[in-house]
């Protein structure tokens, strides 16, 4: 009741933008949203997926302990107080030290003392070695020449208990219908990391609308055809997580792309630690308050 009464102060400030283009809402559209929802949250339940992050973090050259006492350079819950060490060599190998391989496996089979890991591939293009204690799994992944551990428990109290989502409520003006203008020339993006890296993404045009008479821009990342946008507004960091939040559209037609901000998405960091995401570029930082879609995450020890 707190955030919708939020929601209802800024309504009352008159920062909520009357809407100027919006696409016909279908008869369902409210039973559609809510559906599209509730399948956002099973999907994250699933077995394996960031909701069961446990441990993270960036190898150093050398070895790098991991183990569930304090002291080790990976603090691993319900590890071993001294599973054993992550040796990375400068050539990029990672290769794990166990003083003791009892109860411990890799890929399924007992582990030996000195155990070679590979990193999972680009947007997981290769399958790690999975190094298995407890209900729990390691494993390395690579960017670039960085290596790093992530470790998964699906026990883990976030994926089973996980408490779902605020929203704001659903508004169909929000479910724009914006124009399509493709560049002559793909245009660079620069994409920011909550880490502070930096990448430039190749971006062939702009989703144009207008809203409470004023013209907006956001430019998209294409992703096999579908358009996945990184935008931030000014309900950031209040109402709304303040890196950024996602938003995923179908591949223009006919020179118009649709916007549905109700199903506007918290970013993996906005939900655990564990996850390295985009923040919104400069290009991508609406001047307007979109209060639609996800709220900030409140997490599983919240009322």
């Amino acid at each position: 009741m707190a955030r919708i009464a939020e929601w209802g102060a800024l309504a009352a400030l008159g920062l909520l933008a009357a809407f100027s283009v919006a696409a016909a809402a279908p008869e369902d559209y409210a039973t559609s949203v809510e559906q599209a929802r509730i399948e956002r949250v099973e999907q994250l339940r699933q077995a394996d997926g960031y909701l069961a992050l446990t441990a993270s973090g960036w190898l150093l050259p050398g070895a790098n302990s991991v183990g569930s006492a304090a002291d080790n350079r990976f603090t691993v819950p319900d590890a071993p107080a001294y599973l054993g060490t992550l040796e990375l060599a400068t050539d990029g190998q990672v290769s794990l030290r166990l003083p003791d391989t009892r109860g411990i496996t890799v890929d399924g089979r007992p582990a030996a003392s000195v155990n070679v890991l590979h990193a999972q591939g680009h947007e997981g293009s290769r399958p790690p070695t999975r190094v298995g204690f407890g209900s729990s799994y390691l494993y390395v992944i690579e960017n670039g020449a960085q290596r790093g551990l992530r470790v998964k428990d699906n026990a883990a109290p976030l994926r089973t208990h996980f408490p779902g989502f605020d929203y704001f409520p659903i508004d169909p003006s929000w479910r724009i219908e914006a124009d399509w203008v493709p560049f002559a020339q793909p245009h660079a993006l620069k994409i920011a990391y909550v880490t502070g890296t930096e990448s430039d993404t190749p971006v062939v045009g702009k989703a144009v609308f207008r809203r409470g008479g004023h013209t907006y821009e956001l430019l998209p990342i294409d992703e096999d055809g579908r358009l996945f946008f990184v935008f931030s507004d000014r309900t950031a960091g209040k109402l709304t997580y303040g890196g950024a939040r996602f938003l995923y559209a179908a591949a223009p037609k006919d020179g118009k792309v649709l916007l549905d901000f109700n199903l506007a998405e918290n970013p993996p960091c906005a939900i655990t630690p564990h996850v390295v995401c985009p923040l919104a570029p400069p290009e991508n930082r609406l001047k307007l308050p979109v209060t639609a879609g996800e709220m900030k995450f409140r997490g599983p020890d919240n009322e």
